[in-house]
């Protein structure tokens, strides 16, 4: 199994950024997936999942209104979408296979994409 993520970078607040994690060696489009992140001095916490299917999503309630997960079954990616990003949105984005949403339920996380919110 292997999760690569892409796309973070520094944005302005306000900003939008959308997050990439292209999938590989399993079967993509059987299991649910999910974001995570871990802001400086925090610990890691769920963001957002989505079915195997990508008809039902879920987000933390910081997430909601602001980010979108969707996922493309045929090119093995799954996306979060980003927009309205403020200060407290900082922090390295991993995404997981599975819906769990703590990280000693999680079997396999890539290693990240960092997302920095600064004026």
């Amino acid at each position: 199994v292997q999760l690569v993520e892409s796309g973070g970078a520094l944005v302005q607040p306000g900003g939008s950024l959308r997050l990439s994690c292209a999938a590989s060696g399993f079967a993509f489009n059987s299991y649910p997936m999910s974001w995570f992140r871990q802001g400086p001095g925090k610990e890691m916490e769920w963001v957002s999942s989505i079915s195997s299917g990508g008809t039902m999503t879920y987000y933390r309630d910081s997430a909601k209104g602001r980010f979108t997960i969707s996922r493309d079954n045929d090119q093995n990616t799954v996306y979060l979408q980003m927009n309205s990003l403020n200060f407290e949105d900082t922090a390295r984005y991993y995404c997981s296979r599975g819906a769990a949403r703590t990280l000693a339920a999680v079997q396999y996380m890539g290693e990240g994409t960092q997302v920095t919110v600064s004026s």
